[in-house]
């Protein structure tokens, strides 16, 4: 009788997740798939039935949103920022993440402290504290130099999205290194490898999953980043997410509806093969190369 009951629990908790994994899937996948669509119609069709299949592929809305409201420019804007931002903070991160979690050393306990601190900053309230930074080192700059070199530079834009990712990414594969055993680091110190070559040819291989995970993370946080593009972005050179706003802005005014959503999937695309590409090694298990300690 229990194991019939436990049966039947345990059958109602399966089709619950089956429900809720379902109903998460069809909300995220629907308006996903109708911004596709609509990226293809022409300006009648949104008159109509909302839902109705598109009467034919209209490739013009996307030329006429890289053209005419140069999102093209934005995108390139956007991939560069984006790359720079991502190589910097991988740079900087993974040595740091390494030396913290697996040595000790004067003041470790105190980074790491300042390191958990900066997870509860929360980059919209510092954006005008930065501007106001850098604006007064672009005044004095100027004077000196005669260009503005801190503001409207993409180098630095990616440079803060490096700078406000730290922490989590630190912390993050801090917490993986210190998951893995030591056996490796004593076989490479057995062979003659030093502290750097354990380090990227031993321990950056195995931690390879979070490295991933790190990546994705930080180019969805990077790619569809708004307020700081924004702020230190007043003239050229601004990135997507404010390239869209403006277009949908200026479409929205025209009631002209399918260069709109052709923005909207400039901007979603690269995300999604982004996740495609990386989804085997979100889905392997964060245990590959290790052994039981």
């Amino acid at each position: 009788m229990k194991n019939s009951k436990k049966i039947s629990l345990d059958g109602l908790m399966r089709i619950f997740i089956y429900v809720a994994l379902i109903t998460l899937a069809v909300s995220i996948i629907v308006p996903v798939a109708w911004v596709f669509l609509a990226s293809i119609k022409q300006n009648k069709e949104f008159y109509g039935n909302p839902w109705s299949l598109p009467e034919g592929i209209h490739i013009a809305n996307f030329v006429e949103a890289f053209q005419e409201a140069q999102m093209g420019e934005y995108l390139l804007n956007s991939v560069l920022v984006t790359a720079m931002a991502l190589l910097i903070l991988l740079l900087v991160a993974l040595p740091a993440s390494y030396a913290l979690s697996r040595f000790e050393f004067r003041g470790n306990r105190l980074i790491n402290s300042i390191v958990k601190a900066g997870l509860f900053i929360n980059v919209s309230y510092i954006a005008v504290p930065i501007f106001l930074m850098l604006l007064d080192w672009d005044t004095g700059l100027k004077a000196m130099l005669g260009n503005d070199l801190l503001l409207n530079n993409r180098f630095m834009l990616a440079l803060i999205y490096a700078s406000t990712a730290l922490p989590f990414t630190i912390y993050l594969l801090s917490s993986y290194f210190k998951t893995l055993p030591s056996d490796f680091e004593e076989a490479a110190s057995i062979d003659g490898a030093g502290y750097y070559r354990t380090m990227f040819s031993v321990m950056f291989p195995m931690a390879a999953p979070s490295i991933v995970i790190v990546i994705l993370f930080n180019f969805l946080l990077f790619w569809n980043e708004y307020i700081l593009a924004l702020t230190l972005m007043p003239a050229s050179n601004q990135t997507l997410p404010v390239g869209l706003l403006n277009l949908m802005a200026a479409e929205r005014s025209a009631v002209n509806y399918g260069p709109m959503y052709a923005g909207m999937v400039i901007v979603m695309l690269p995300t999604l093969i982004l996740y495609i590409l990386v989804q085997k090694r979100l889905t392997q298990g964060m245990t590959v190369g290790g052994v039981k300690g």
